[in-house]
């Protein structure tokens, strides 16, 4: 379960359990409330403040957790609700938000680090894809427009409809990540843009964030019904 390191101003969430190198990290209500809560912990801290989410091992997240659905098919709809609750949350949050992403990120774990201010992902290991178009899956409209307000409209295009792999420098180029690193490099340069936005963390911040993905946070806290985010 998620887990919290302090850094000076800046908070590093952990997606899994300290040492947990083999966790795929997924979303499911379990996993979020407890991402939540430590969410909580940190909004509920004073002063300057960043947040950066990263995790152990290979994975930074696949996403939706497809073994709880599959246990839980009268909730299937909940869960996919609480996850776009959490991607509007990482959207407006009023505190500056990075990703480090240090391994695979896919479907919703993609979408997830799409939410965040400024991501960073490793050089040498990991891809980033939404794989829908591959599964037979469609996006929720507040996915789609979450999507196409974070990266570049052609790289939304790329995404959405090719479901293709980006490794770190692709991702660069592409508009996907502001930046790749060293594995051994990925935390500390995370931690040190972090702390250079720490001082904007405030309601400003947040009422801003509102304002410039009025869109998408829209769609996000309508059920996806239909939808699914895969």
């Amino acid at each position: 379960m998620p887990y919290v390191v302090s850094e000076g101003n800046v908070s590093v969430l952990y997606l899994n359990d300290p040492g947990d190198d083999s966790s795929e990290n997924c979303f499911n209500p379990g996993w979020v409330d407890s991402f939540g809560a430590a969410l909580d912990e940190i909004e509920a801290s004073a002063g300057p403040r960043a947040l950066i989410t990263t995790a152990q091992g290979r994975i930074y997240s696949t996403g939706a957790d497809l073994s709880w659905a599959a246990a839980h098919p009268d909730r299937v709809g909940e869960g996919l609700d609480r996850i776009q609750l959490l991607f509007a949350r990482m959207l407006e949050l009023p505190i500056p938000a990075v990703a480090a992403i240090q391994g695979h990120a896919f479907g919703a774990g993609a979408i997830f680090a799409l939410a965040h201010d400024h991501r960073i992902m490793r050089e040498d290991r990991g891809f980033f894809c939404l794989p829908g178009i591959n599964v037979g899956v469609p996006y929720s409209p507040g996915i789609i427009d979450l999507v196409a307000a974070r990266v570049p409209t052609v790289t939304a295009h790329e995404l959405l409809t090719q479901g293709r792999r980006y490794g770190g420098d692709a991702a660069r180029d592409r508009g996907i990540v502001d930046d790749v690193a060293p594995g051994d490099e990925l935390l500390a340069r995370a931690v040190a843009h972090a702390n250079s936005l720490a001082h904007t963390r405030g309601e400003v911040l947040g009422k801003i964030k509102r304002q410039l993905y009025a869109r998408p946070l829209d769609g996000l806290r309508v059920s996806v019904g239909q939808y699914a985010v895969p």
